[in-house]
């Protein structure tokens, strides 16, 4: 993809960030999800880690090289003629300009960057060292002249036996991701908890990511709680998995 083009791309889901209260990003894994998505009438798509691994194979957390997730998003970028933004983990052992490098040549415009890296052992980045690495990926695009999304996860919820008891310091950490760069911030795992939602929020300035299951969830819900950003993690291909079981499941035999 020529680089003008990724440029005009990146403009526009920036632009679609701004028009959406939320925006609804079906995450897809090959062409043919992304093309069925964009038939359905969404703007602009993202490939997520988790869905992509499973349809080629191959393990989630880090367990592809960066080049097998590029190869493999490529095909993806191409076959559509809308903006495709990636979830690229911790970014696979990369420093900020090379990851944006990639990504850029791959044709993508945003990026998903969490502080959990598995290819570490599954340790946790701390506040600073996550934002200081979102501060590199800032740098990095804008060096590139291309306005990448950057979209800032946070698993601290995640991780957490208790998620009200780690409110405080997910805000501190969405907080250190928006003043370092990040477009929009992820908090992950409280899609089902109303206060949760409502608290993180109304805590930064930018949008807030959730994750959303296509069957079980209400966009009004989301957009009253003013939620930003929707994408489907895993959820739409094991959505997907379950309607397919059950169509398959007569013939069986």
């Amino acid at each position: 993809m020529d680089f003008r083009t990724t440029v005009e791309r990146a403009q526009r889901l920036k632009q679609l960030h701004a028009d959406h209260k939320p925006l609804v990003l079906p995450t897809v894994w090959d062409a043919w999800s992304a093309r069925a998505a964009v038939d359905a009438g969404f703007p602009a798509l993202t490939v997520g880690s988790h869905p992509l691994a499973d349809s080629r194979g191959a393990a989630d957390h880090e367990g592809q090289t960066f080049e097998e997730v590029l190869a493999a998003v490529r095909r993806i970028i191409t076959a559509v003629d809308v903006p495709v933004s990636v979830d690229l983990e911790a970014g696979y052992g990369q420093e900020p300009a090379d990851l944006i490098a990639g990504l850029v040549e791959a044709g993508g415009v945003g990026l998903n960057v969490e502080d959990t890296v598995h290819s570490a052992g599954g340790r946790m980045r701390t506040t600073q060292e996550h934002a200081s690495y979102i501060g590199g990926l800032r740098a990095a695009a804008d060096d590139a002249g291309v306005p990448v999304w950057v979209n800032g996860r946070t698993d601290l919820f995640q991780n957490a036996d208790d998620v009200s008891s780690v409110l405080d310091e997910a805000i501190e950490r969405l907080r250190a991701m928006e003043q370092a760069g990040a477009d929009s911030v992820y908090p992950v795992s409280i899609q089902d908890d109303d206060d949760l939602l409502a608290a993180v929020t109304g805590a930064v300035a930018v949008p807030v990511n959730t994750t959303a299951h296509p069957v079980k969830h209400d966009l009004e819900r989301f957009r009253r709680l003013g939620v930003g950003r929707i994408t489907y993690g895993p959820l739409l291909q094991f959505a997907m998995t379950d309607a397919m079981k059950s169509m398959l499941a007569p013939w069986a035999s």
